[in-house]
């Protein structure tokens, strides 16, 4: 358990839907929230609704230099979660280049871009506290999903060698690989999403993860034990499996 009253968190990500529900569970227990995104009216919104100490700086992750500022903005924090995220359905053999850039670049360069900027003084205390988020989707490829996929599996390297480095620092290393969540991003699929879950229930699990000192958290449980035991499967069985 971490006591959360007065530290500093920066969301990226916050405006809509995962980021959003976390804002307010983070707010909840205590956390002074700083909450980022391209949208100011939807992050005023935010800051009004939440029941503690909170502001919003406005950012847009695809521009390095505007994340570099939106970071000295905000000042020194105690953590940063990145949420950003930009999905959209895309099978190879209907490519678009510009969509499946805006995945890699918000889903992965931003990310990582996050990172670089809070991490400097993050080192130089010896303490910080960085969350990703990357997706079930990351452990292995799936059908319909370029851009997305690649995007999220980068996520969770970015996390794995972030962890390699800094575990036996005062810097915690964090990643939440989540399912399903109810948003606008998968309110574009037209397939059925097993335990799909909504934002509050996704945000509650982020949570735990934060509360924890575990590295990683898949969730929901079921889902997640199918997809992680997917990884371990030949080709020969993965793909008719998985590959529908």
């Amino acid at each position: 358990m971490s006591d959360w009253q007065g530290k500093r968190y920066w969301l990226v990500g916050a405006s809509e839907g995962l980021g959003r529900a976390l804002a307010h569970q983070l707010s909840k227990v205590g956390a002074e929230v700083i909450v980022s995104a391209r949208s100011e009216d939807r992050l005023k919104d935010l800051v009004a609704e939440l029941p503690g100490k909170a502001s919003y700086q406005t950012v847009d992750v695809s521009d390095p230099e505007a994340v570099k500022g939106a970071y000295e903005a905000v000042g020194r924090i105690d953590g940063m979660v990145y949420l950003a995220g930009a999905y959209w359905p895309m099978p190879a053999t209907e490519w678009d280049a510009e969509k499946a850039d805006t995945m890699t670049i918000v889903n992965y360069l931003g990310a990582q871009r996050c990172v670089g900027a809070v991490i400097g003084d993050m080192v130089a205390r010896d303490a910080g506290h960085v969350v990703l988020t990357s997706s079930l989707t990351a452990y292995r490829g799936l059908p319909g999903s370029i851009g997305y996929t690649s995007s999220k599996a980068a996520i969770l390297s970015l996390a794995e060698c972030l962890y390699a480095d800094l575990r036996k620092t005062g810097i915690k290393v964090q990643v939440a690989n989540p399912g399903f969540v109810r948003t606008r991003l998968t309110d574009k699929n037209d397939f059925e999403m097993p335990q799909i879950m909504e934002p509050e229930a996704a945000a509650r699990e982020i949570f735990e993860l934060m509360d924890s000192h575990a590295f990683k958290k898949t969730f929901p449980r079921l889902l997640g034990s199918a997809f992680r035991l997917g990884q371990f499967l030949p080709d020969a069985l993965y793909y008719p499996i998985f590959g529908r």
